[in-house]
């Protein structure tokens, strides 16, 4: 039976990205293709959706007060669009929120669910039966964006996830890693760069990387964002994923760049050169991830014409956002508990609450957001009510 090692045999050598597409994403071999859920106690790893749906619920907060800068006077239809929606429970989540909180919101909000693999989309029906009326068409699980969009954009740990390309500095030139078969496994080569993206890549950034470091490329990143502001009409986007501005990222702190996978909930690498990377181990059936880096995703995002409301940990977003929820609402005291330990896994630094970012752009609603400018780094919104760091 044919292996992704044997497919990596016949094409050659292939950049990293081109790697991580077939692991990840190919239709045979990849590893969130062939299942509708990777995440959770029974999965790879945790997410903030994983606690319950109070992430979902502290996004409705959001999301509705996004609303009714997008949509002045309730009136007319809002999207609410989930990128990278796995099986679609946050948009589920959301929905449900709206519906017990802001029922005239939920009822004109259509929701689109983006989404790649075909196991999770055929997932997604079942997930949100209950809320089903509000997916906007039939045709609303799709692989790709929608081509218009008013209302809100949201990706939740969506970027990390995409092909990169890996570098090395080595004399003051970039080296290009590449992955190749070795007899029965996978082993990386260093090569010439594939496309001088790469080194403009760093001339935009004005960062030129030490020798000897390696550093990951998110040039799927950078064109997913502009293509998704574009898309935008009048909204905003909410990111929420790992990175850190490039400056940081690109820096000695990296110097073995942040490939990394999860396994079992476990976490390994990024590792030496010298050795066979983790990420080239049991391909197929581990995740893969990257840092994010949010000054190019933030710079890509300008050009398409849209504007950053806030960039800040997700602890600080959350706390935004907690005078908008009742963790009591009636519940049984067993639940009220489970609801106060997901709000501590959520904020917990360290962990979920420092080590992801929350990106929010707007576009099309510039008079609407002055408050951040004229506040000196506070956002209006309530999700940015705290100080965020300067672009």
């Amino acid at each position: 039976m044919l292996s992704l090692i044997d497919v990596v045999r016949a094409r050659g050598p292939l950049t990293v990205a081109a790697y991580m597409d077939l692991a990840l994403y190919d239709a045979q071999f990849g590893y969130y293709a062939r299942a509708a859920r990777r995440s959770g106690r029974a999965g790879d790893f945790f997410t903030s959706v994983d606690v319950g749906p109070l992430f979902g619920e502290l996004l409705a907060v959001q999301v509705a007060e996004m609303a009714d800068h997008v949509t002045a006077g309730g009136a007319g239809a809002f999207d609410l669009v989930e990128a990278g929606a796995s099986d679609g429970r946050l948009a589920g989540d959301i929905i449900r929120a709206l519906r017990r909180h802001a029922p005239a919101l939920a009822a004109r909000t259509r929701v689109h669910l983006v989404e790649t693999s075909p196991a999770a989309r055929a997932a997604q029906r079942l997930t949100l039966a209950d809320v089903i009326e509000n997916l906007a068409s039939q045709a609303s699980t799709t692989a790709d964006l929608p081509q218009a969009v008013n209302g809100v954009i949201v990706a939740n740990e969506l970027l990390d996830a995409l092909p990169v390309h890996q570098v090395v500095a080595r004399g003051g030139t970039l080296r290009e890693i590449y992955v190749v078969a070795t007899g029965d496994g996978l082993d990386t080569i260093e090569g010439p760069p594939s496309t001088p993206d790469l080194a403009d890549y760093f001339g935009r950034l004005g960062l030129t990387l030490e020798d000897g470091c390696r550093a990951e490329v998110g040039l799927r990143a950078r064109d997913w964002i502009a293509d998704a502001v574009q898309r935008l009409g009048r909204g905003f986007l909410i990111l929420i994923d790992y990175g850190h501005p490039a400056v940081e990222l690109y820096s000695w702190s990296h110097a073995g760049g942040t490939l990394t996978t999860f396994s079992r909930h476990a976490m390994t690498g990024p590792e030496s050169g010298a050795v066979t990377p983790a990420w080239l181990r049991r391909p197929g059936e581990q995740d893969i991830t990257a840092h994010v880096d949010f000054t190019t995703v933030q710079t890509s995002a300008a050009a398409a014409g849209a504007t950053t409301v806030g960039l800040l940990d997700q602890t600080y977003f959350v706390l935004g956002l907690l005078d908008g929820i009742d963790l009591t609402d009636g519940r049984p005291p067993a639940e009220q508990w489970k609801r106060r330990l997901a709000l501590k896994t959520l904020l917990m630094p360290g962990g979920l609450g420092s080590t992801l970012k929350v990106l929010i752009l707007e576009k099309g609603l510039t008079d609407a957001l002055r408050g951040l400018a004229a506040n000196r780094g506070r956002a209006t919104l309530k999700g940015c009510s705290y100080r965020v760091r300067a672009t």
